[in-house]
């Protein structure tokens, strides 16, 4: 007998498991203090917004071993010269299952989210997804 009969959908959206506030720096952060914004807050990206606070990038750990292994840390350079420019991003709204098709598709363990007028809202990360799978495979089995 299956352990579950039937096909049920769980409304799941992004804004149910995402990170907020989002943690953001400025696109003229240098790298270094991009980095030290990171490691504080115990996450492995950050993005960068522009004056009005608009979403221009993504900085990762990918980013930094890049920046790292090409010698420009240490020199003070902006955070933008690293950055992933126009992210791939989410509304609050996205289901989490077509988030983590997107993480998939695109090889990227973290996903902005943001508002209509593109504002950063918070982030989701592969993190985020697997604690909710974690969850419900803890509820089924119990």
């Amino acid at each position: 007998m299956p352990l579950i009969k039937r096909r049920r959908k769980f409304p799941i959206r992004v804004e149910d498991v995402m990170s907020s506030p989002p943690i953001t720096v400025h696109r003229m952060t240098s790298i270094e203090d991009a980095a030290k914004v990171m490691l504080e807050n115990k996450i492995g990206s950050v993005l960068v917004v522009n004056n009005e606070g608009v979403l221009e990038g993504i900085v990762t750990e990918r980013d930094l071993v890049f920046a790292i292994a090409n010698g420009k840390v240490g020199k003070g350079l902006p955070v933008y010269m690293i950055m992933t420019e126009n992210p791939v991003v989410v509304n609050p709204g996205t289901p989490v299952d077509e988030a983590l098709r997107k993480m998939r598709e695109i090889n990227v363990r973290h996903l902005p989210v943001v508002s209509e007028d593109g504002k950063p809202l918070g982030m989701v990360s592969l993190r985020d997804v697997i604690d909710v799978i974690a969850t419900f495979i803890s509820i089924l089995t119990s």
